[in-house]
């Protein structure tokens, strides 16, 4: 079968917005009108299902200089939008914790994660360092998650504190299958803010919650 005859094979059957994805997927990024023309389409209709994509976190923009002229605008899959595609690094990340715990006990996977807490603790707190206040280091330890493709964000509650949300797990199946995970990230929250601050997980998307939240409260002086 030729590339187009496969292309338009793997296109049948997908919604409007799937079929989308699934070029940028396997064409990398293209303008709205080359997209609307792929399937068959107008320019404009396929930029305004980008633009939903877009609102979804799952497409971005990217402007790119072609001569003379203003820069063209071209549309590209993000983090999320690659993820929305079968991934054996999950099932392969599950399949060998699952064989250090049976092949070389349980002490071994927590020595494991142990490892994987202190390399954290220090690239946080070097980054964290010079951050001075408790909202400050609040903001920069979400940009830190966000980074890490937690799609992390803050803000304020009303009783004085602050939420930390991660709408994403980047390593939801490895903290599934050992929520060793999860308890060494939380001890690492709590000592990146300090003494002053305590640090209580309210949602947890390990345990079927939409998303991670973190409700933060700072002691009086």
């Amino acid at each position: 079968m030729s590339t187009p005859e496969l292309e338009n094979s793997s296109l049948q059957g997908r919604s409007g917005p799937d079929r989308l994805l699934f070029l940028l997927k396997t064409k990398g990024k293209q303008t709205a009108a080359e997209l609307g023309k792929a399937i068959g389409t107008t320019g404009e209709n396929a930029r305004q299902q980008l633009i939903k994509l877009a609102a979804e976190g799952l497409v971005e923009t990217e402007s790119v200089a072609r001569g003379v002229g203003r820069p063209s605008q071209f549309w590209r899959l993000t983090a999320q939008g690659h993820g929305r595609f079968p991934d054996a690094h999950a099932e392969l990340t599950v399949g060998l914790l699952r064989n250090i715990r049976d092949l070389l006990g349980p002490e071994a996977l927590e020595r494991l994660i142990a490892a994987r807490e202190e390399e954290m603790r220090a690239a946080y707190r070097a980054e964290l360092g010079r951050v001075e206040g408790t909202e400050a280091r609040i903001a920069a330890l979400a940009g830190i998650r966000t980074r890490e493709g937690y799609m992390a964000q803050h803000r304020p509650t009303e009783d004085g504190g602050w939420l930390l949300i991660e709408n994403h797990c980047p390593i939801c199946a490895a903290a599934t299958a050992c929520q060793g995970f999860c308890r060494s990230e939380l001890a690492i929250f709590r000592e990146m803010l300090g003494p002053r601050c305590s640090v209580e997980r309210t949602e947890h998307i390990v345990h079927g919650a939409r998303r991670c939240a973190y409700r933060i409260r700072e002691e009086a002086p």
